[in-house]
């Protein structure tokens, strides 16, 4: 009888971060570039496989039953994103594979598909709140003015024509080694300049979540996590009054 707490304590845990991640998706709906996460999750003896064995690592399962669901990953979808026109001078698409770099006041790299650049007070290209934008050689761009225009191969010039720098962007041999900050900031070593990808000023790379999907998904989860919690609370019953009736005979 007692078992049954584990399947619904769990399946209300599990619930509870699918609600987490699909929030977080929702509230960066407008976020330039951001790319949508999924949460998934496995039985516990998946991720712990208990076993009893010898120095020879040969032995033999406790038991195959599990009543309870533990976290396995949040993946995040890597997709592109609908490629938007802004006609804005300092805003950056990438269409394609890689990532912007930008550089915080900490010295710290990390990389991003947000494009939606300014001018920080010194007139170097900036990504508002988190930090300066870098060139392929991972020095900051300064440009000093907004009246600029660029090319695909990320080629940034002055309105007469001047060169000014290029507009660095990375790939990652394996993207699935990025770490996500949950806004749109990824974390990650073994960044090589991007081959074939290209920038397109004057747009904005739109967030890859559906939302239509997302509000789908988010019912569901919240219909789940309500019964199982209804049934949480009938279990509770059902054990209170086992424990009287047991108490009263004997």
């Amino acid at each position: 009888m007692f078992k049954g707490f584990y399947n619904m304590t769990s399946a209300m845990v599990t619930h509870q971060q699918n609600l987490n991640v699909i929030g977080n998706n929702m509230v960066n709906i407008s976020t330039a570039g951001f790319k949508q996460e999924r949460y998934t999750a496995t039985t516990f003896d998946d991720v712990m496989y208990s076993r009893v064995g010898n120095i020879y690592n040969v032995g033999e399962e406790i038991g195959r039953q599990s009543y309870i669901r533990a976290a396995s990953d949040i993946y995040t979808d890597y997709t592109q994103g609908i490629p938007e026109p802004t006609g804005l001078p300092l805003d950056f698409c990438i269409n394609g594979d890689g990532f912007f770099a930008v550089q915080t006041p900490d010295n710290e790299i990390f990389y991003t598909r947000m494009g939606n650049f300014s001018l920080d007070d010194e007139g170097y290209l900036c990504l508002p709140g988190y930090g300066r934008m870098l060139d392929p050689d991972e020095n900051p761009i300064q440009l000093g003015t907004d009246k600029i225009s660029g090319d695909k191969q990320g080629l940034i010039y002055y309105e007469d024509g001047r060169l000014i720098g290029r507009l660095g962007v990375f790939a990652f041999e394996d993207n699935g080694a990025l770490l996500h900050d949950g806004s749109g900031l990824f974390t990650g070593d073994g960044a090589q300049p991007a081959q074939g990808a290209e920038i397109w000023n004057g747009y904005l790379e739109r967030s890859n979540t559906d939302m239509v999907k997302q509000m789908t998904e988010m019912i569901t989860y919240q219909r789940a996590f309500q019964s199982a919690a209804s049934i949480s609370k009938m279990y509770d019953q059902v054990m209170s009054r086992a424990s009287s009736e047991v108490g009263r005979l004997s």
